[in-house]
C-alpha cells in the first residue's frame, strides 16, 4: 500500500496494489496497518455509505461539528470522481485551501479525511459509485455544508463538461466566508486536540 499525505494536513491518499488474473481482479482499498501507521490511530467504523451518481453530480462540500466530527475513508469502486478536500478549520495554516485527487475503478485509490475537513466530489462518469467508511453515524444536527460553487473557493469543477447537478441543500449552502461569520466552521486547535485523543486511544 502506497501512502501519500496531502498538502492539507490530516488528509491522506492510499494506493493499494491490485492483482488481476484470468478471473478478474482482487484489490483491498482499505488496510488497517498502513492506515494506522499513517494516521497514528485505528479507523473507527460506525457507518458505511454508498452513493451512485450520474456524470456531473457534485456532492458537498460537507463537514461535521468537532467533536466528534466525522472522518471519512472513501474509494470509487465503479466509474470515476474528482474528490476534493477543503480545509474549513478556522485557524489552520491552510484554511480555505483545497486539494483534488482523482479516484476511480482503474487504480482503486482511496482518500482519508480527518474530522473537521470539508469534503466534496464530482462524478466524472455515469453510474459512478462511491463507498465511504465513516467514523461516526450520520447526525443531521451536526452536519453542515459549504456552497461547492463558492467563487472564492474556486473548486476545480472545470473538468466537468456538463452542467453541474446539485441537491437543493448543497445549492443553498452558505459560502465559506458566510459560514465562518456565522460560527459554523470547526476550530483547528479543537480538531488537533481531537486527533491527539484518537492517537492516545490507539
Amino acid at each position: 500500500m502506497q501512502v501519500r499525505e496531502l498538502d492539507i494536513s490530516d488528509a491522506f491518499e492510499f494506493t493499494p496494489p491490485s492483482f488481476p488474473d484470468h478471473r478478474g481482479l482482487f484489490v483491498a482499498p482499505f488496510q488497517e496497518e498502513p492506515f494506522a501507521a499513517a494516521t497514528g490511530h485505528r479507523m473507527r467504523l460506525a457507518q458505511v455509505n454508498h452513493s451512485v451518481s450520474a456524470r456531473g453530480v457534485i456532492r458537498g462540500v460537507h463537514f461535521a461539528d468537532v467533536p466528534p466530527g466525522q472522518a471519512k475513508y472513501l474509494y470509487c469502486p465503479r466509474g470515476a470522481i474528482l474528490d476534493v478536500v477543503v480545509d474549513v478549520r478556522t485557524g489552520s495554516p491552510t484554511f480555505g485551501r483545497w486539494e483534488a485527487v482523482r479516484l476511480d475503478s482503474d487504480e482503486y485509490r482511496a482518500l482519508y479525511l480527518a474530522e473537521g475537513l470539508g469534503h466534496a466530489f464530482a462524478a466524472l462518469t455515469d453510474d459512478t459509485v462511491v463507498s465511504y467508511l465513516c467514523s461516526t453515524p450520520y447526525n443531521p444536527a451536526a452536519e453542515h455544508g459549504i456552497d461547492p460553487l463558492d467563487p472564492d473557493l474556486d473548486l476545480p469543477w472545470s473538468e466537468l463538461d456538463v452542467e453541474p447537478v446539485l441537491s437543493d441543500k448543497d445549492r443553498k449552502a452558505p459560502r465559506l466566508a458566510e459560514a465562518q461569520a456565522d460560527g459554523l466552521l470547526p476550530d483547528h486547535r479543537t480538531c488537533l486536540e481531537h486527533y491527539e485523543s484518537l492517537r492516545r486511544a490507539g
